[in-house]
């Protein structure tokens, strides 16, 4: 089991950046595959990205590709979400979430973290 906590969020300006960490329990991180997924009021929850157990394979969402980069940091059982040329329809709350297996859809991943809000002003 590994328990989730995102940082990081806050209100920037769109054309902004913000870098989103979440840190996980447990001595087994590297066996996770973490995603990071958005919900916005009156929307339906929204994958971002996604990165491999070692972080050699990511996959992000369409409407993110070339503003966010996803990366980990095994030895701090850390991964990282770094939002550039933030736009504001990007606002939503963001969650980070650990999976054994590596996937896009919400419906694959096990664990959650609490999530943190990003708001993008124009």
């Amino acid at each position: 089991q590994v328990q989730l906590v995102e940082s990081g969020g806050g209100l920037v300006q769109a054309g902004g950046s913000l870098r989103l960490s979440c840190a996980a329990s447990g001595r087994t991180f590297s066996s996770y595959a973490m995603g990071w997924f958005r919900l916005a009021p009156g929307k339906e929850r929204d994958f971002v990205a996604a990165i491999s157990w070692g972080g050699g394979s990511t996959y992000y969402g369409d409407s993110v590709k070339g503003r966010f980069t996803i990366s980990r940091d095994n030895a701090k059982n850390t991964v990282y979400l770094q939002m550039n040329s933030l736009k504001p329809e990007d606002t939503a709350v963001y969650y980070c979430a650990a999976d054994r297996r590596f996937g896009i859809r919400f419906t694959e991943y096990a664990y959650w973290g609490q999530g943190t809000q990003v708001t993008v002003s124009s």
